[in-house]
């Protein structure tokens, strides 16, 4: 069952500047809302920046590790579930039982979050 990367979210604080940054960037058009931006780049998945009011830069490579999240599309969300966890990832949302239409969030061994969602 093959995973497909559909978009990388990077938080920030200052969601207009960041945007701006990977806009200029990577080029491609960038759709806004009040919350978000979405950089279309040519042959990327969809960078999204999330407004993020209490995030701090992380100090890596000298102090804290980075901060970023992925989000995947599957055909079959329970499958991808069952492969997610049977590799050592923990389920953060929802809690109860996978269904074909939603989304979930997990995260790796080591904390990383990212998420699967049906295509």
């Amino acid at each position: 069952m093959p995973l497909t990367l559909a978009s990388v979210i990077i938080d920030a604080a200052d969601l207009e500047t960041e945007g701006a940054f990977w806009h200029r960037l990577l080029g491609g058009p960038i759709t806004t809302t009040p919350t978000h931006r979405f950089v279309q780049a040519p042959g990327l998945p969809v960078v999204v920046v999330q407004s993020a009011p209490g995030h701090t830069a992380p100090g890596w490579p000298d102090g804290a590790s980075q901060q970023m999240h992925l989000d995947f599309v599957v055909e079959d969300l329970a499958a991808a579930d069952r492969k997610a966890t049977d590799a050592g990832a923990t389920r953060l949302r929802p809690t109860a039982e996978i269904t074909s239409d939603t989304s979930a969030v997990y995260a790796s061994p080591a904390g990383h979050p990212f998420c699967l969602r049906a295509a």
